[in-house]
C-alpha cells in the first residue's frame, strides 16, 4: 500500500484541484468523500479508482467499507495530506477518485413521479433535493437548464450520496419539456404564486413536479407548460420557502395521495 505524508505531494496537489469545477471537468475526474457516500456510490455503479484513507480519522463504518473493496488501489495518507482533500469539518477519513458519471434514465413506469429541477445552482439545495427524492422513491429526476453540477464535492454530501442510486439526468429545458410530453406526464409548476395549493392537486397519476430557482423562479416556459401552478400555503410573514424545503412538501404529499390510491 503507498502512503503520501506530504501535502504538497503533485498527487494530493492534483487530488485537491478536483475541488474545482474547471479542473473535474477539464480532467474527466472527481472525488467522492465519506464512507456513506463511497458505500452508495459503489452500489449504484461508479468506477471507483482510488480510495485515500486517513487512518488518524477512520471509523468503524469506514474499517467495514475498506474490508469489502476489491477494484480500486487503496491508499495511506496523513492527516495533514487529507485535509488538502476534504471539503468536510468532521471528515471520516475516505475519499475516492472516479471518472465522471454519464446520467441516462430508464425506462420509466406506466403511473410516473418525477421531479424536475429546473436552473438549481446552489449544491446545498440541489443535495438535499435528491436525497428526499431517494426517500419519496421518484421514477425519475431531471436537472433542467444550466448551471447544476452532479460531481460538486457539496451536492454529493447533501444527497449522503442519493445522487448515485437515483434514476436522473440533465437536460436542457427544451428537451426535458419534450420528454415529459413524448411520454404524457403532467406537469405540474410550484411557486409562491401558484393560484392553488398543493394539498388541493390530483397527484396520483403520471406526473412532474417542477421547482425552480429562489431567487428568480421557474422560467416562463415551465410555467405556460403546467398544467396547474401549485403554492404553499404561508401563514407568517415569510412569503415563501427553501426550495429545498418546499421541495419535501410537495413530494410527500404525492407519496400519500399515491400510498392512498393503493389500499
Amino acid at each position: 500500500m503507498r502512503v503520501i505524508t506530504s501535502p504538497q505531494n503533485p498527487e494530493i496537489k492534483a487530488l485537491a484541484r478536483l475541488k474545482d469545477r474547471r479542473d473535474r471537468e477539464r480532467d474527466g475526474y472527481f472525488l467522492i468523500e465519506g464512507t456513506r457516500e463511497l458505500s452508495r456510490a459503489l452500489q449504484g455503479g461508479v468506477q471507483v479508482e482510488r480510495v485515500y484513507l486517513c487512518k488518524e480519522l477512520l471509523r468503524p463504518e469506514g474499517h467495514d467499507l475498506l474490508l469489502t473493496l476489491s477494484g480500486p488501489e487503496l491508499l495511506t495518507v496523513s492527516r495533514v495530506a487529507f485535509d488538502k482533500l476534504s471539503v468536510r469539518e468532521n471528515p471520516d477519513g475516505l475519499v475516492g477518485i472516479a471518472p465522471l458519471r454519464t446520467w441516462d434514465l430508464p425506462a420509466l413506469p406506466q403511473r410516473s413521479l418525477v421531479l424536475v429541477l429546473a436552473g438549481l445552482e446552489k449544491p446545498g439545495n440541489l443535495g438535499a433535493l435528491l436525497r428526499t427524492a431517494d426517500a419519496v422513491g421518484v421514477d425519475a429526476v431531471i436537472i433542467a437548464g444550466r448551471g447544476a453540477d452532479l460531481h460538486n464535492p457539496n451536492v454529493i454530501r447533501a444527497s449522503q450520496g442519493s445522487v448515485f442510486s437515483l434514476p436522473l439526468t440533465v437536460m436542457t429545458d427544451e428537451d426535458a419539456l419534450a420528454f415529459l410530453r413524448d411520454r404524457g406526464i403532467t406537469l405540474f409548476a410550484v411557486t409562491p404564486e401558484g393560484a392553488q395549493s398543493y394539498w388541493h392537486a390530483e397527484l396520483t397519476g403520471s406526473v412532474a413536479l417542477v421547482l425552480g430557482t429562489e431567487h428568480s423562479g421557474l422560467d416562463p416556459v415551465w410555467k405556460a407548460a403546467a398544467r396547474e401552478r401549485l403554492s404553499i400555503p404561508m401563514q407568517g410573514a415569510a412569503d415563501s420557502l427553501n426550495v429545498a424545503t418546499a421541495g419535501a412538501l410537495v413530494l410527500y404529499e404525492a407519496l400519500r395521495q399515491r400510498q392512498n390510491t393503493m389500499k
